[in-house]
């Protein structure tokens, strides 16, 4: 019987709830409408100075808890029913997005802009989606190895090197090498870049590795206070010195220790049954499949008042999230041919 690990479920739906939050808060940002945001005229600048403490490691953390969903996957699976598992959850709901969902927002977009209307078959902000199934495909391989020497020797080395908090430069090394080797233009711009695809590699990678150990949950967690301190530290650097642009290892190394804090707290006081857990994991994907609909909706109705832009945004913010969990509470989930195309499980299966 595989060990149900709530903390991991728990991140998860926590990450997929900042990335709600973000895309909001870009709606407020002067530069929103050059990556395709309907853009508010009065702006909120000032909450880019949090955003941008997000902004280094919620991507990477989806990663690594993607690569740990697929450890837990092939305990119950041979690979060709983790294929095709993989197959329908990830491949499915981002085809069907694609056709569906992303064009609608570009339409509301192209409306506001008075752009000419024209249908737009594009991943959009589901292209993790078509990453995290690449990545599968590619890595298979390797974690069946893996999977096949994990008890004779791979757990032993990693344990043995996820025994002190030493062991963590393991995790920051390929980061590191992967800045300084494809030198993004903007390291926290991860969407249909080589940036984001080597870098949501190595973290989908080592999600998968770092189960493997039995040392490494209990040493994250009893280090957890140093690793937000050495975050912290990087983003004040970050902040107050280099105007939130420090040299891309740097960012690196603060993106993995931010993980490292809230793989540690999160172990440490999220690693238990829930109920709310029960249906906020079930919802979070559907909910990431179709936030952006709401926010555009809400950016077309709520953009149009004659109200500030905090006032804006904490309505922005309410609204995509009500009309989030709305429409998956009365129709994704409720609608059995509806289920699939938001990665369901059919009801009874």
């Amino acid at each position: 019987m595989t060990e149900r690990r709530y903390d991991i479920d728990w991140l998860r739906v926590i990450a997929i709830g900042l990335l709600l939050v973000y895309h909001v808060a870009i709606a407020f940002q002067p530069w929103g409408v050059f990556i395709g945001f309907i853009q508010n005229n009065d702006t909120v600048e000032s909450i880019w100075t949090p955003m941008s403490m997000l902004n280094v490691w919620r991507i990477p953390l989806l990663f690594y808890v993607s690569g740990m969903g697929v450890y837990f996957a092939m305990k119950r699976r041979n690979w060709k029913e983790l294929i095709m598992e993989r197959s329908k959850r990830i491949l499915l709901p981002f085809l069907f997005g694609m056709t569906v969902i992303v064009p609608v927002h570009v339409l509301m977009w192209q409306g506001y802009y008075h752009q000419p209307l024209s249908y737009e078959f594009s991943p959009g902000h589901l292209w993790f989606l078509g990453n995290i199934f690449i990545y599968v495909l590619v890595l298979l391989p390797i974690f069946l190895l893996l999977r096949k020497v994990e008890n004779d020797s791979v757990s032993r080395v990693l344990d043995k090197i996820f025994k002190t908090p030493v062991g963590v430069v393991i995790l920051i090394i390929p980061f590191v090498a992967e800045a300084m080797i494809v030198k993004p233009e903007n390291f926290e711009m991860y969407a249909f870049s080589t940036h984001g695809f080597w870098l949501g590699l190595c973290a989908f990678f080592l999600g998968f590795i770092c189960m493997m150990s039995q040392t490494f949950w209990p040493m994250i967690a009893k280090w957890r206070w140093l690793w937000l301190g050495v975050a912290i530290t990087f983003y004040l650097i970050r902040w107050m010195i280099f105007n939130l642009q420090t040299p891309d290892y740097a960012m690196a190394i603060e993106s993995s220790f931010w993980i490292f804090a809230v793989f540690g707290f999160g172990n440490r006081h999220l690693n238990k049954p829930s109920k709310s857990l029960v249906y906020l994991s079930e919802s979070a994907y559907p909910i990431y499949i179709i936030h952006m609909l709401f926010i555009y909706l809400g950016s077309l109705f709520f953009f149009s008042l004659n109200i500030s832009g905090a006032w804006t945004l904490t309505f922005l913010t309410l609204f995509t999230f009500l009309g989030c969990f709305i429409s998956y509470e009365f129709l994704i989930r409720r609608v059995a041919f509806l289920r699939p195309l938001f990665g369901l499980k059919q009801v009874g299966k």
